[in-house]
């Protein structure tokens, strides 16, 4: 079955950076997505980012274009998140997740089918 594993949320001050990973196994669809989203204490699991497997199309919030970057290596089946110019408000648990079907770009949480545990990330002032 499709496991997802985050990995690289640590403490950081603000404007630092971090690279979150996200390690696929299991994975045997033909035209997926991979997505990355965050849940801050209170709030409600929102959209950062994704990217379509095959073509490396990408997408992102608002609050994070220009400072965040997802990427993907095929040959480790691993998807990235670069975020640079951290903010306070960047602090959260960051999942990843597949899409399965990748017909459209989606951002809301339920359209994705496989989660990873997350990785708290925490940036402080």
């Amino acid at each position: 079955q499709v496991q997802l594993v985050e990995s690289g949320g640590e403490l950081v001050q603000a404007g630092g950076s971090l690279r979150l990973s996200c390690a696929a196994s299991g994975v045997t669809f033909d035209y997926y997505a991979m997505g990355w989203f965050r849940q801050a204490p209170g709030k409600e699991r929102e959209f950062v980012a994704r990217i379509t497997w095959n073509s490396g199309m990408t997408t992102y919030a608002n609050s994070v274009k220009g400072r965040f970057t997802i990427s993907r290596d095929n040959a480790k089946n691993t998807v990235y998140l670069q975020m640079n110019s951290l903010k306070p408000e960047d602090t959260a648990v960051y999942y990843c997740a597949l899409d399965r079907s990748a017909v459209r770009i989606k951002i809301r949480p339920t359209e994705y089918e496989y989660w990873g545990q997350g990785t708290q990330v925490t940036v402080s002032s």
